[in-house]
């Protein structure tokens, strides 16, 4: 896990200089105007597509909705998916179910695009245009290097569709990476806060609300500690409660709209009873990254917060991060 977690500034430097490549490739699959996207993924690829969905939705003004694959291979509802564009996200690209509701969405009038770090597979095989991550084979159990190249590939798509945050932006993005894996201190100390937690939860709010899932996933995978991630409009409602119980909360914010509801909420938990942390560059925060990112990027950075984080206490706890007891690397659904 380390391992794979060190190549993530050179891989993603790789995949974003083919921007220009990915853009033709998926861009006039999005020309002529759509009635929306759709995305379909599990585990930390769903994680990935939650960043998608706020990202396309704000670059195509086109509404951006996460597929129930169930209602497609379990209950055969026959979707119309005329002029929509329906995005499936699979690491591996075999993942039958992702395959399936792709393949029903492409009969049913889509036009389709796979994400993917295997171009071979069933799922790029079944559609009309494939992004490949090309980030290399990932032993560990735990997936670091494939999510953040499938956040930067959600992150292109947008660009692709008028989202662009800059080359001076693209370019800093490994370098801002490569820092935060150099600054593991601040995931050590926050792992020594958590090794006798018995639940935990995570919050953000916009984009970074799929970086705060992977983050509780993450910690579930590797150190089998119940965790569960809520976006901050969520939280706000009945869950609060789980504040008096003395829970221990990692808040997930960067420079932008949804910072102030993030950090006030963190500070009503505390008020309530709640052990919070707040994680990114704004003020109040143990630890964060470059605050200079912009939105778009923040949630590759926040993932590998929460990936150091999960490793350093999966160490702390003595526990073998890169095969989970009872987990393998494809789940078969």
């Amino acid at each position: 896990m380390s391992a794979e977690m060190a190549e993530q500034p050179a891989r993603l430097a790789e995949l974003l200089a083919r921007r220009e490549e990915i853009a033709e490739l998926t861009g006039p699959l999005f020309a002529g105007g759509i009635a929306g996207t759709v995305v379909v993924a599990r585990g930390s690829s769903d994680h990935a597509a939650t960043t998608g969905r706020y990202l396309l939705e704000m670059a195509t003004r086109r509404p951006v909705a996460s597929a129930s694959p169930s209602l497609h291979t379990l209950y055969k509802a026959g979707v119309d998916f005329e002029g929509y564009v329906v995005v499936a996200v699979s690491q591996s690209g075999r993942t039958p179910e992702i395959t399936s509701v792709l393949r029903a969405a492409a009969h049913r009038g889509a036009r389709t695009i796979a994400v993917t770090n295997d171009p071979t597979s069933s799922l790029a095989r079944a559609a009309d245009a494939v992004i490949d991550l090309s980030v290399g084979e990932e032993l560990a159990v735990p997936a670091t290097k494939t999510v953040t190249a499938e956040i930067a590939a959600f992150a292109l798509l947008a660009s692709a569709c008028g989202l662009d945050p800059g080359e001076a932006a693209w370019s800093a993005l490994p370098a801002q990476v490569e820092a935060v894996l150099a600054d593991s201190g601040p995931a050590e100390e926050l792992a020594a806060w958590l090794v006798d937690a018995v639940c935990f939860a995570t919050v953000a709010r916009g984009p970074l609300s799929g970086a705060a899932a992977e983050t509780a996933l993450k910690l579930q995978e590797t150190s089998a500690l119940f965790a569960t991630a809520f976006t901050a409009a969520d939280l706000r409602h009945g869950p609060i409660a789980l504040a008096s119980s003395g829970i221990r909360v990692l808040a997930l914010a960067h420079p932008g709209p949804a910072a102030s509801d993030v950090i006030s909420l963190s500070v009503e938990l505390a008020k309530r009873g709640a052990d919070v942390r707040i994680v990114g560059p704004v003020p109040g925060a143990s630890c964060g990254w470059a605050a200079e990112a912009p939105e778009s990027l923040a949630p590759v950075l926040a993932v590998v917060r929460g990936q150091q984080l999960a490793l350093s206490l999966a160490r702390a706890l003595g526990l073998d991060p890169d095969h989970p007891k009872g987990l393998s690397k494809v789940t078969e659904t």
